[in-house]
């Protein structure tokens, strides 16, 4: 494990893997280097990239400060490039595509940019969390009740079924999604209203927004709403595949499309 230091002070844990260009995984909600897709899909990649799987702030071996932007983590995602090089590319899934689609749009040096199904609410048709969402979910972290933030991330906020929550709380997963949960009103403040943001729209990167055969119809969508959206972007399907996508599925298409020289 390695630290890179951000713009505000704060330390940023990350793992290296791998020889070759630089790419940066970056998680979606309740992940950290050590727990959720990346763990598996990072080795995978590394037979071809530098990979560099991180904690964003308030996770695992990361730091956080007192006041929370949308900045810092872009500011963060920057110190990691500047780890890895002049430029790098990235992938990332779900609460963690729209950030690094945001950290683009903001002008960091990413060469390619893959994203699967970044969580968007095409024209706000699917359900929605509820008003007020995020300061509640800041009473909850500042009153110490993770257990509490976790299931209403899951129930409230994305829409899973009760007994789903249930259920997950006897599994050992349970306990590592608590340890994370502190960056939960993080990931709302990154998704917003759920709409897809007018900035992605000067994006030249070439992009790839990618999404599940089977999951929810929201999630497909998003990722094509994305792809039409961005200057130079594309959409593709896996066959198959949920939210919960294989790594040795994805990993030889990120593969293939890092790998492009157009």
């Amino acid at each position: 494990m390695d630290f890179v230091t951000s713009t505000d002070g704060t330390r940023i844990a990350y793992h290296k893997f791998g020889n070759g260009p630089a790419l940066i995984l970056v998680d979606g909600a309740f992940c950290s280097k050590d727990f959720g897709p990346m763990v598996k899909l990072a080795p995978l990649l590394a037979e071809t990239f530098t990979v560099i799987a991180y904690d964003r702030r308030a996770r695992g071996d990361s730091g956080d400060t007192a006041t929370y932007t949308i900045q810092r983590e872009i500011e963060d995602l920057h110190a990691l490039i500047k780890e890895g090089g002049e430029s790098a590319f990235v992938y990332g899934i779900s609460s963690g595509a729209v950030l690094a689609l945001k950290a683009v749009a903001a002008g960091l040096p990413v060469t390619r940019l893959a994203l699967y199904e970044p969580p968007f609410n095409i024209d706000g048709k699917y359900r929605k969390a509820p008003a007020g969402y995020i300061c509640k979910l800041r009473t909850m972290i500042s009153e110490g009740r993770k257990g509490d933030a976790v299931k209403y991330y899951l129930t409230k906020v994305i829409g899973v079924p009760a007994i789903f929550a249930f259920i997950l709380k006897l599994t050992p997963n349970w306990s590592k999604m608590k340890a994370n949960a502190n960056a939960l009103p993080y990931d709302a403040e990154i998704m917003g209203d759920g709409s897809v943001p007018d900035q992605i729209g000067t994006i030249t990167t070439p992009t790839i927004a990618i999404a599940g055969e089977k999951s929810p119809a929201m999630l497909r969508e998003a990722a094509q709403a994305v792809a039409n959206k961005l200057k130079n972007g594309k959409y593709g399907i896996l066959k198959g595949q949920t939210h919960n996508v294989s790594e040795k599925v994805l990993a030889p298409v990120l593969t293939d499309f890092f790998r492009e020289k157009r």
